[in-house]
């Protein structure tokens, strides 16, 4: 459940906001339509629940979730808003700026009305990304959500997703701590983990244990080119798995987190065990960055396992 958006990508890596230049795109789009995107390319039901607008933009995102196997039941086509955009400038291959148009598009007026519940309650899992909490509106959508979910006995995944050029935003930060509360999987990178410190210079492992202890059942924690991490807690005590990184040519990061995430969740709830569903997802993250756009590098099992098979032994 989120933002719905195109994205228009850099041409030149020092391509700035303040200065003509070339962009490609436009790309499907938003960090919740990859996720489901790629948990449906692994052969898993996936119902996305978001707004766009009545213009091309919005049709290319539906198409192409509908291509990828993801049931778009759940999208409001609004005809007085137009299609959320983001275009990104690359410094790096890591980093990046953007400009984003969500809170006023399209998927910024997506609101609980807007929640088939019928829908919802088909549903046994619901995630969340953290760059969807931008309005009251999304925010109060996503506590109707995980009550009927919850209520239903389902489990919920929370992957903070957090951009610099959305922390201005009061109602984001006003929302962490209250789906912190109800996480049974915590999916933050290793840079995020200082945002749900008590302390400045919170040792990682630390935090860590503090949200495993305040009800957060499991933590898987991405890396990047490091690898990934898997944490939860047995007889009271934090236990840790690591998963080495992959050498790959990295083209485009921007998926990756949502990939890595869809497939840990997805192959953890289907009964994979967290070491290999953390190995899927570490080879999913990989598989993504390699391919320019978004949901270009969404992977299928076959494609993780052939990756996987292909790497040099440690």
């Amino acid at each position: 459940m989120g933002e719905l958006l195109v994205e228009f990508l850099s041409r030149d890596p020092q391509q700035k906001f303040t200065q003509p230049g070339e962009f490609v795109g436009p790309f499907p789009s938003g960090a919740p339509a990859i996720f489901a995107a790629q948990v449906a390319k692994l052969a898993h039901r996936a119902i996305i629940f978001g707004c766009v607008g009545s213009d091309d933009f919005g049709r290319l995102n539906i198409e192409r979730l509908r291509h990828e196997g993801v049931i778009t039941d759940g999208i409001h086509v609004i005809d007085n808003a137009v299609t959320g955009t983001a275009f990104v400038s690359y410094r790096t291959p890591e980093d990046r700026d953007f400009v984003f148009n969500i809170p006023n598009s399209a998927c910024g007026l997506f609101a609980a009305k807007h929640i088939d519940t019928e829908l919802l309650r088909q549903c046994t899992h619901i995630h969340i990304m953290g760059s969807s909490l931008f309005s009251f509106r999304m925010i109060d959508a996503m506590r109707k959500a995980i009550t009927v979910i919850k209520d239903a006995g389902g489990t919920v995944s929370f992957d903070p997703n957090i951009r610099k050029e959305m922390l201005n935003i009061p109602e984001m930060a006003q929302a962490l701590d209250y789906l912190v509360e109800y996480t049974d999987i915590f999916l933050p990178s290793e840079s995020e983990l200082p945002f749900f410190a008590r302390y400045k210079n919170q040792p990682p492992e630390e935090i860590i244990s503090e949200l495993l202890h305040s009800g957060v059942k499991h933590v898987a924690v991405k890396r990047a080119q490091q690898g990934a991490s898997y944490y939860r807690l047995e007889k009271n005590t934090l236990q840790a798995l690591h998963i080495a990184g992959h050498r790959v040519n990295s083209v485009d990061p921007t998926g990756a987190g949502g990939c890595f995430g869809a497939t840990f969740v997805a192959l953890f709830l289907a009964g994979f065990s967290a070491q290999k569903a953390l190995q899927y997802a570490n080879a999913s993250g990989a598989l993504a960055v390699m391919q320019q756009g978004p949901m270009e590098g969404i992977s299928s099992l076959s494609d993780i396992e052939n990756f996987l098979r292909d790497q040099p032994r440690p």
